[in-house]
């Protein structure tokens, strides 16, 4: 990649981070069949924790220094970011991987406030506006929805109320993020974060269910640990060569990716994951979530007078 200049780099990396994300919805949700959700969590934080963990020991051993005394925002960022994971993967086990990939969207938006309320980031009316589409959006999309079924499924409102609660610890992990970024790598925090997730959900692993997983689930279990590490490293890099805002409108895209993919499964009529049916009216309410919040990153971070700009990195909520 040589030749080719920062902006291709970066649009690539940023690319790469909206496929990965496109499509993990979709294989959560096929690896919910034969794991539970904190299960499903565990293994990825683990996988992705080891493999960067055995890099670090190879390339930089200082990296492991973040160990001794880690900051205590760090650890509360971490503990979010489980969350986060717990939140969205279970937001799919109730609901479907396009619902979940809507209702998500919230967290950048969340982030996006709290960077008007802590860092006192300049309000302009495209973020209001923004605010204004996605909530909006969402309430038309879940009207639909509700308005679809014979009887009102309070699994289908558990697994919301899952996504908007990820939604909001990932604006929290997001919000401290921003700080620490400006005083550690981004290897560095993610090798910390994927560790002290996978020693919280060690607990609640069930461990007698892994002996009995077929090849397949074990496979697609391997790929939801890379898509974690190769999802968020090429995101590092994509910021690396890229503009942090034009890397989020491209990341924001991924449901799109999402809503594709189970359309033409729906076509193709395949038996490992339920066919979604969304009408005008839900498709236009996912439109405009993905609009408004489109208009909250682009134009957000943006400073008041007289306050100094700080290191700003934005990111998309996992998932």
């Amino acid at each position: 990649m040589n030749q080719l200049s920062d902006k291709v780099k970066g649009i690539i990396y940023a690319s790469i981070t909206a496929l990965l994300w496109g499509f993990l919805a979709i294989a959560l949700k096929v690896s919910l069949e034969d794991l539970p959700p904190v299960s499903v969590v565990w293994f990825r934080f683990t996988f992705a924790f080891v493999l960067l963990a055995l890099y670090f020991l190879i390339t930089s051993r200082k990296q492991f220094g973040i160990f001794r005394k880690p900051p205590f925002i760090l650890i509360v960022a971490g503990v979010m970011l489980g969350l986060n994971y717990l939140g969205f993967i279970s937001g799919v086990h109730y609901t479907s991987p396009s619902n979940a990939q809507v209702f998500i969207q919230l967290g950048p938006v969340l982030f996006a406030l709290s960077g008007i309320i802590i860092y006192r980031e300049k309000v302009t009316w495209q973020n209001i506006a923004g605010f204004i589409l996605v909530l909006g959006g969402l309430t038309l999309f879940y009207s639909e929805q509700i308005g679809q079924m014979l009887v009102v499924d309070r699994f289908y409102n558990r697994g919301i109320a899952w996504v908007i609660f990820g939604a909001v610890a990932w604006s929290v992990f997001a919000t401290f993020q921003k700080k620490l970024v400006q005083s550690f790598s981004t290897g560095q925090l993610n090798m910390f974060i994927y560790g002290l997730c996978a020693l919280l959900f060690l607990p609640f692993v069930d461990f007698d269910a892994l002996p009995g997983l077929s090849w397949g689930m074990w496979l697609l279990l391997v790929f939801l640990g890379l898509n974690t590490l190769v999802a968020y490293g090429s995101l590092a890099m994509a910021i690396k060569y890229l503009e942090a805002n034009k890397v989020s409108v491209i990341i924001t895209l991924n449901p799109i990716i999402t809503f594709i993919t189970m359309a033409i499964l729906g076509e193709m009529q395949v038996s490992w994951i339920a066919y979604e049916h969304f009408s005008a009216a839900g498709v236009a309410g996912a439109i405009t979530v993905l609009s408004g919040a489109l208009l909250v990153i682009l134009f957000s971070g943006r400073k008041s007078k007289g306050v100094k700009k700080k290191g700003e990195i934005k990111v998309q909520p996992e998932k």
